[in-house]
Order: structure tokens, then C-alpha cells, then sequence
């Protein structure tokens, strides 16, 4: 597979940051009430995570490594705070609707944990096509999240009612509904046997074991030993 195009799917499917690796789950939880702010906020994460990987990419052999993680969170916190002020300025009712959760982008494991495992490692293009896949998986899943929540919760899909008032189940848009949504739809990817990265590595393995040595992964891992 084309390497760029590796890079999309690997975020969409294999490593999907909310479904597949589990991270930056309090946004996941917390601002998935409805599809527009799922959408909005991963949109939003999509945006920083592709300028800050090329950036810490450009920059990968000028900052020192004692310096490294407190610059990488300057990047990241100044790309923030631009979508902030552009969010304020042009989209005032999902500024409002996100409230503290945009400036907690700064803190978001997935943009450092990018910019550690790939950005630093790898050139600006393949880390902004890293970027674009992760985004992309971050935003596809707070947006179905959200968009299954508004619909068994308040009977509509962005904005646009969909089932009778009356039907809408209020638990589902409560916190209680945002574990139960993310469950079952991690339960449908795993009942489908979607190919992730977590299940096709034998357990205790680093993907490395007699079972996993034919993965890509592996064969850089071992070039990058030699």
C-alpha cells in the first residue's frame, strides 16, 4: 500500500485513536452530547495534530532532546490557541457548546504522542499524512458517537429531527451514555473483526514475536536497532 495512503487508513482503522488506542478519552466522553460538537471538536484536534507533526517534524533535528517535549507543547499550545480565537470569532455557538474542552487540546495525549512516536522521526510530508489519518480517525468517531447519542437521546441528528420527541431516551446524552455508546461500538468493530493493530499482535507481544515478525512495524523497528 502506498505509504501516504497507509498513513489514512492506519488513523481511520487500524489505530483509531478513540476506538483502537484508546486516547484523549475525556473529550471523547465529555463533548459527544451531540454530532455537531463531536464533529466540530475533531475537526478542531484534526487541524492541530496536521500543522503541529509537520512542524516538530521540520524542527526534529534542530531542537535539543532536553528541550524537546517543553517545545513540542509550545507548538502545540500556540496552534491552539489560533483555533480558539478563530473558533470565538467565526463559530461562536460551538465555541460556547465546547467551552473549556478547546484549550484542553494543549493536553491532548494523541498531538504529543504523534509528534513523539512519528513526527519526530519521520519527514514533514508522511507526518502531516500521519496527522491527516489521525484526525480523521478522532473525527469519524466523536462524530458517530455523538450523532448515535443525539439520536437515542433527544431524537435528532444534527439538529435535524429524525424519531418523535417522545422517544428520545435522556440517559444518552448524559454521561452514563457516553460509556455505553463507546462500548457498543467497540464491541461492532470487534464482532466484525475489523483489522486493528491491537488484534493482530499476540498478547505480551511488541510486535515483534514469532507470529507478528512479518509486520511492517516490526521490520522498521528492527532497521532502527541495527
Amino acid at each position: 500500500m502506498n505509504p501516504y495512503l497507509e498513513r489514512i487508513y492506519n488513523g481511520l482503522i487500524k489505530e483509531n485513536p478513540s476506538l483502537v488506542l484508546m486516547l484523549g478519552m475525556c473529550p471523547t466522553l465529555a463533548v459527544t452530547t451531540s454530532a455537531t460538537n463531536g464533529f466540530g471538536m475533531g475537526v478542531s484536534t484534526m487541524a492541530v495534530l496536521i500543522v503541529s507533526n509537520v512542524i516538530v517534524s521540520l524542527l526534529r533535528k534542530i531542537i535539543p532532546d532536553e528541550v524537546r517535549l517543553p517545545a513540542e507543547i509550545v507548538i502545540v499550545a500556540s496552534l491552539v490557541t489560533i483555533v480558539e480565537l478563530v473558533t470565538q470569532a467565526y463559530i461562536p455557538a460551538l465555541y460556547s457548546a465546547l467551552g473549556i474542552f478547546i484549550p484542553l487540546i494543549v493536553v491532548n495525549c494523541i498531538i504529543l504522542g504523534r509528534a513523539e512516536a512519528y513526527a519526530l522521526k519521520n519527514p514533514p510530508l508522511l507526518s502531516a499524512f500521519d496527522g491527516i489519518g489521525m484526525g480523521l480517525g478522532f473525527t469519524c468517531a466523536l462524530t458517530v458517537l455523538g450523532a448515535v447519542r443525539e439520536l437515542l437521546g433527544a431524537g435528532t441528528v444534527f439538529g435535524i429531527r429524525l424519531l418523535p420527541e417522545s422517544a428520545g431516551v435522556g440517559i444518552f446524552i448524559k454521561a452514563p451514555g457516553a460509556f455505553l455508546v463507546l462500548a457498543f461500538i467497540v464491541a461492532i468493530m470487534n464482532a466484525l473483526q475489523m483489522k486493528t493493530r491491537a488484534n493482530e499482535m499476540v498478547e505480551g507481544c511488541d510486535g515483534c514475536c514469532a507470529s507478528c515478525s512479518s509486520s511492517k512495524n516490526c521490520d522498521s523497528k528492527k532497521e532502527g536497532q541495527a
